[in-house]
């Protein structure tokens, strides 16, 4: 797909999870710079510059998508050839790809280990990078029980359960109310991220803080399954993250409830750091606090001349 259209899906959740975003996009600049005819520099990068905030404006949420547009035309400015350019951008997009699966796959590993045999876990909304601790404890011949929230108005928890039962796992689809009913009978809580701050704060799925307030409540562990992009360079500089209002449409019918109601339908919220046991990256097990510490080490410079 080209950019627009990537845009687009991105936008209509066609393309949907913070990981298969960031990867898209990266894709979609990919694909722009192999098909770029043009040879004038500056006409080049304002192209690009375009191409970027299209991508950009389709989930201002998803810090992932942020990082993985920047990692890919990362150098693109200290060079004067377009095809320089272009080829540097298709490199950095492979490696960008490339590592972000990688990461999946040692996320999976990691986070398997906290999984006993016997265990009862719980999962929210669709994250592959949580789904693949679970399905990587299911494989070492872990006797384990799975609920997996519907995680309305989009019900990607389908997708969830869809996914595990192919696997094999033992799963059990719940509706977003029931979270403190179930929370007793389980072990640990799995979700995805789509930005964690730099105080370590998780912005994810709406519903995420109160499986995380339950959890707490009831002394179950909750971790949160997170490829290091997905930490937001911008909120060491004092930015809000922007938590994106979705049309009243997903929610009710035209003409179901009066007029005069409103309808809050927000794709997100925030969960303190307080309530997370721990964050499982690619890099190891981390606590919240020390998201800030492994941003400035990974990122250095480059922080301060993307953000400011």
């Amino acid at each position: 797909m080209n950019v627009e259209q990537t845009a687009a899906s991105i936008k209509d959740m066609t393309i949907r999870g913070a990981g298969k975003i960031a990867r898209a996009g990266a894709s979609a600049l990919s694909d722009f710079a192999a098909g770029y005819k043009g040879n004038d520099r500056e006409t080049f990068l304002g192209d690009l510059e375009k191409a970027k905030g299209i991508l950009l404006e389709s989930r201002p949420t998803a810090v992932s998508l942020w990082n993985g547009v920047h990692a890919t035309v990362r150098g693109v400015e200290d060079m004067r050839d377009v095809g320089e350019m272009t080829a540097l951008i298709q490199s950095n997009a492979e490696t960008f790809i490339e590592n972000s699966n990688n990461a999946i796959r040692f996320i999976g590993e990691i986070g398997a280990k906290r999984v006993k045999d016997g265990d009862v876990i719980m999962t929210h909304c669709n994250s592959s990078v949580a789904l693949e601790v679970i399905k990587t404890a299911f494989r070492q011949g872990k006797d384990i029980k799975v609920y997996a929230t519907e995680s309305r108005p989009w019900r990607q928890g389908i997708l969830t359960v869809t996914d595990l039962a192919k696997e094999g796992v033992d799963t059990t689809l719940i509706i977003d109310s029931a979270v403190r009913s179930v929370m007793k009978k389980v072990n640990e809580v799995f979700v995805g991220a789509d930005t964690i701050t730099s105080h370590g704060a998780l912005i994810n799925k709406i519903g995420t803080s109160q499986l995380a307030l339950a959890a707490n409540e009831s002394r179950a562990q909750f971790y949160v399954c997170s490829e290091t992009y997905k930490f937001s360079p911008m909120t060491l500089f004092g930015d809000r993250v922007t938590i994106e209002e979705r049309d009243i449409s997903e929610v009710v019918r035209e003409g179901e409830v009066p007029s005069s109601v409103k309808v809050f339908n927000p794709v997100f919220d925030s969960t303190p750091p307080k309530y997370i046991d721990a964050i499982i990256t690619e890099l190891g097990m981390m606590s919240p606090g020390s998201v800030y510490d492994v941003m400035v080490k990974q990122l250095g410079d480059r922080i301060f001349q993307k953000v400011i």
